[in-house]
């Protein structure tokens, strides 16, 4: 695949579709095109790029990127997947000024969707370590209305994350939910939860789909169908998967220790990679130009 097999407007849309029509999703975390082309080609139906994950990356926490950094992700990915990708804008960087140009910058570098969420902006670091603090309704509110009508495309989906269920309460969830779907939003996200009775009641009160953010193996995806939540993101899990793989890969060789891959297999993954990546089409470019022959 040179370039992307399918435009962005319908890759847009088939996302779109598929929340609207409330088809489970599972989405799982890319941080770079070669993940999100293994997750294209594993059968995900799109990717989320979350500002948590690539903060950690980058050594400064979500609340310290800046719109350039995402969007400069986000364009990388679409130019090499054709997987529709979420974008985690956190606290839509600002005001609703701030949160259109936003808008502007992530749809136009490829998203097909954009995520905020009610933190007082600027947002802190400590939000990491569960200190969290939550605008009024009406603020919010304006945020989602100046974030909707900043898209050009109306596939591009506006998910509206609340962090109330925890820390304010249902009642106060069901009245945020209300407020951000008459806003214009597309899609509830909440937090997880572990009370079924609670979620029952917040997606009575909204006609719009729900999403959560949590670990797959935290429940099937039959089982957030069940319980009315349509988009599911694992925001971490290959991550930490990576993470822990490369600390042990380091451990080990600074010790001196073998480094538990097979050398076989090894050159096999190593092989896959240029496969994954899509290095054949390019190599063929240079068997037509400069490497005839090989």
């Amino acid at each position: 695949m040179l370039g992307r097999n399918t435009s962005l407007a319908s890759s847009r849309a088939a996302l779109a579709a598929r929340i609207r029509d409330r088809v489970p999703t599972a989405v799982p975390l890319c941080l770079d095109p070669l993940t999100a082309r293994l997750a294209e080609q594993t059968g995900f139906a799109a990717c989320y790029i979350s500002g948590g994950a690539l903060g950690y990356s980058l050594a400064v926490s979500e609340a310290l990127l800046t719109i350039t950094e995402l969007a400069t992700l986000t364009a990388a990915i679409a130019r090499r997947s054709d997987l529709p990708i979420i974008v985690d804008g956190a606290v839509g960087f600002g005001d609703p000024v701030h949160v259109t140009r936003m808008t502007w910058d992530f749809e136009s570098a490829g998203a097909a969707a954009v995520e905020i969420e009610d933190q007082v902006s600027p947002k802190r670091v400590s939000h990491h370590r569960g200190v969290e603090h939550l605008v009024p309704v009406e603020e919010m509110v304006a945020k989602v209305r100046y974030c909707v009508a900043a898209r050009q495309d109306p596939n591009f989906l506006v998910i509206v994350r609340t962090g109330s269920v925890r820390h304010e309460g249902v009642d106060a969830a069901i009245e945020r939910a209300k407020a951000y779907e008459a806003a214009g939003a597309d899609c509830i996200m909440l937090s997880p939860t572990g009370d079924p009775a609670g979620l029952a009641r917040i997606r009575a009160a909204v006609s719009i789909p729900l999403s959560t953010i949590s670990y797959f193996d935290a429940r099937s995806m039959d089982e957030w169908a069940a319980l009315g939540v349509t988009l599911v993101i694992d925001p971490m899990t290959p991550h930490v998967a990576a993470y822990r793989a490369t600390k042990d890969l380091f451990t080990r060789t600074h010790a001196g220790q073998p480094s538990g891959i097979d050398r076989a297999e090894s050159a096999a993954l190593y092989h896959e990679l240029s496969i994954t990546a899509g290095l054949e089409d390019l190599y063929d470019i240079e068997r037509h130009t400069t490497e005839p022959g090989t």
